[in-house]
C-alpha cells in the first residue's frame, strides 16, 4: 500500500516492546494496528508515535487488528499545552470511542488536522472542536435534526432540549431556545452568542454514542476550570 497520512488517537503497552494503537488516517478512518518496538528505550519510533504528530504509515493484515509496517514523520507535531492541550485528548478520546474499525471518514480527518491548527489559538479553539464533534456525527449519521419529533419547525419562543429517541428537538423548560438553534441549525456559528448553545447541542448529541463511560479528558478539563476558579 501507499503510505498513508495519519495520526496517532490512542496508545497503550502491549507484551514487552510494543504498543497497540488507534490510528485516524485520511482514506481508512480508524485503523488499529500493533507497533512492534515502539517501547524500547531509545526507539526512533518511538520518538515518531506521538500525539498531535503527522505521519506517514502502512500497515498489514486482513483482519482488525493490523500490523503497523512503516511509520514516518510528515511535519511538525502541534505544540500544545493547558487548554488547548486538554482539548486535544478530548478530540483523540471520542475520535477513538466514536468511529468503527475501517470506516472511511475523510471529512473527520480534514476537521481534525483544522482542529490542530486552530487549538494552539485560544479565540479559534471552541469553535474549531465544535465543527470537529459535528463532523463525528456526521460521520456516524446522527446529526441533530432542527425539528419537533413530529416534524414540525421549531418555534422562536419555545425552549428545546434534544430528544434522543426522535434526533430532533423536544419541548423542554430547561432548554435551548428555539431562535438560538435555528441559528445553529444555518451553520453560522461565529455569530455573538452562539457558544453556550453548540456547546450542549454538541454535548446532547454525542452522550447517546458514547454511552455511559466517563470521558477521562472531559473530567481533566473540569478539573482545570475548578483550579482556576478564585479560592473564596
Amino acid at each position: 500500500m501507499s503510505p498513508e497520512p495519519a495520526f496517532l488517537l490512542h496508545r497503550r503497552p502491549y507484551r514487552e516492546t510494543s504498543a497497540l494503537v488507534d490510528l485516524l488516517t485520511l482514506n481508512h478512518g480508524r485503523i488499529r494496528a500493533v507497533a512492534r518496538g515502539v517501547q524500547r528505550p531509545g526507539a526512533k519510533s518511538r520518538q515518531r508515535l506521538q500525539p498531535f504528530a503527522p505521519l506517514f504509515v502502512t500497515w498489514q493484515g486482513e483482519r482488525e487488528l493490523k500490523r503497523l509496517m512503516l511509520m514516518e514523520t510528515r511535519g511538525y507535531v502541534a505544540l500544545l499545552a493547558g487548554e488547548g492541550l486538554l482539548c486535544g485528548l478530548y478530540a483523540n478520546e471520542i475520535a477513538t470511542r466514536l468511529l468503527p474499525v475501517e470506516m472511511p471518514a475523510t471529512d473527520v480527518f480534514a476537521f481534525y488536522t483544522a482542529l490542530l491548527d486552530a487549538l494552539t489559538l485560544p479565540a479559534e479553539r471552541a469553535l474549531a472542536l465544535r465543527r470537529f464533534e459535528w463532523s463525528l456525527l456526521e460521520a456516524r449519521g446522527a446529526t441533530p435534526r432542527f425539528a419537533t419529533p413530529v416534524g414540525e419547525a421549531l418555534d422562536s419562543q419555545t425552549r428545546y432540549r434534544f430528544d434522543v429517541a426522535s434526533g430532533a428537538f423536544a419541548p423542554a423548560d430547561n432548554g435551548i431556545e428555539g431562535r438560538t438553534l435555528r441559528q445553529v441549525a444555518q451553520g453560522a456559528w461565529h455569530r455573538p452568542g452562539l457558544a453556550g448553545a453548540l456547546k450542549a447541542t454538541m454535548r446532547q448529541a454525542l452522550a447517546p454514542l458514547l454511552g455511559h463511560a466517563e470521558l477521562r479528558s472531559r473530567r481533566l478539563m473540569e478539573d482545570l476550570v475548578r483550579r482556576r476558579r478564585p479560592s473564596s
